[in-house]
């Protein structure tokens, strides 16, 4: 869980350090997993929403509209897998956003090496870890279709997430507006 310095700079926990069990270090990925379920989106915190949504809640629903998707020429198993994996390097830096002076490399750089903690120090490589990695990579570098539309999805996603808030709070003063 990532934490606030005294001077408000976002601290990040240290990457995992592996054990060499690989069923020890497997079940650490599963329980720092479970960080995506209790991280709440920054995003919706920065502007007090009360009970903002998860990590988890976000790509759960991101999952289930590309389900819902009729596009006959998206691979759309990938999509939902892609959906299911797009964020999940937040498990180990929470949800960085534009507004707390983190650059955009430096935000990929801690992503990757979460990713890279993940797929090669808990996973140990596992042929589950490198189709986790790969798609993860797909969606960052934007070059598919697939990856674009889930890119979409993500957007798509936080506006009905928004536009739930504001109907919830009858109120568009937390949207700055």
């Amino acid at each position: 869980m990532t934490e606030q310095s005294s001077s408000g700079k976002r601290v990040f926990p240290p990457l995992y350090v592996p054990t060499g069990d690989v069923d020890t270090d497997r079940l650490a990925f599963f329980h720092v997993l479970q960080r995506l379920k209790t991280q709440k989106r920054t995003g919706w915190i920065n502007r007090n929403i009360p009970n903002p949504e998860s990590i988890a809640d976000h790509m759960y629903r991101m999952a289930i509209l590309a389900m819902c998707t009729s596009d006959a020429s998206l691979d759309i198993p990938k999509c939902v897998l892609m959906c299911v994996v797009h964020d999940l390097a937040e498990a180990q830096v929470g949800d960085i956003t534009p507004s707390e002076g983190i650059s955009k490399e430096e935000k990929r750089r801690l992503e990757s090496e979460a990713m890279h903690n993940f797929v090669h120090d808990m996973l140990h490589g596992s042929e589950a870890a490198l189709r986790i990695e790969a798609l993860w990579r797909e969606y960052e570098e934007q070059q598919t279709k697939e990856a674009r539309f889930v890119k979409d999805l993500d957007r798509l996603e936080m506006a009905l997430q928004a536009r739930e808030y504001e109907k919830e709070y009858s109120s568009a003063s937390w949207l700055g507006r």
